[in-house]
């Protein structure tokens, strides 16, 4: 009977040890190593129908039209943040980053690609506390306490959904249809020819040209010939 129970312990504890190493061999890996990196269909990046410059205009008016604060240092390069307040000891900020590339260069295209980063910030309170001695009650202390209170950033971590990109995407290409773009000026055909001077009025200049000053006079006009 004492055997039995053995081997059955044995057995048991076995099984268990051979279920935790499986239970650790298939752990989740982390999630910068599921990045696949394949050529497929990106959700964060779109071609537009309209030059670099006109898109990243139209992202910016797209980020402002939804409350964004953007920032337009360069004319292919849009960022935006936005703040959010989920309850009063938690923060959230939203980084939105944009940049745009021509796209063919046989037409008037570009691609939009866009990136958004959410921060999460939190509360923290900390208390702090000192002691006073006064040498006239002898030693008597009283506590002093002073509370501190700091957001901490506590998460960061890019915005993974489709949707909420295609949302974006679709807003842009709505101010591409709506604001006018810029388009470059064709300069015309100038055809020049030299115009024959006219005997009349070459006559009529060399009879009013003055005669050169001389002796600190004043110039003279040559007389008419009748």
């Amino acid at each position: 009977m004492h055997d039995l129970f053995s081997r059955t312990t044995v057995a048991a504890l076995s099984l268990f040890a051979l279920a935790s190493i499986a239970g650790c061999s298939t752990a989740p890996q982390p999630k910068f190593q599921q990045e696949l990196f394949d050529t497929g269909v990106s959700p964060y990046a779109r071609n537009f129908n309209a030059s670099s410059t006109d898109t990243c205009e139209a992202a910016r008016r797209a980020l402002l039209s939804q409350g964004y604060m953007t920032t337009m240092t360069r004319t292919d390069t849009i960022d935006g943040t936005k703040n959010f307040q989920p309850n009063g000891d938690s923060h959230v900020v939203v980084e939105f980053h944009v940049v745009c590339t021509p796209g063919d260069e046989a037409s008037d295209t570009s691609i939009a690609y866009v990136n958004a980063v959410q921060n999460g910030f939190t509360l923290k309170k900390s208390d702090t506390s000192a002691s006073v001695g006064l040498s006239v009650l002898g030693s008597l202390s009283l506590p002093i306490r002073s509370n501190s209170d700091a957001m901490v950033k506590i998460s960061s971590e890019t915005i993974p959904s489709g949707k909420f990109y295609d949302r974006f995407f679709a807003l842009v290409d709505h101010y591409l249809h709506t604001v006018v773009r810029t388009s470059p000026v064709v300069p015309d055909t100038v055809v020049t020819r030299e115009i024959p001077p006219d005997p009349a009025v070459s006559v009529a200049g060399q009879a009013a040209a003055p005669l050169p000053a001389s002796d600190g006079l004043a110039p003279v006009l040559a007389p008419l010939t009748p």
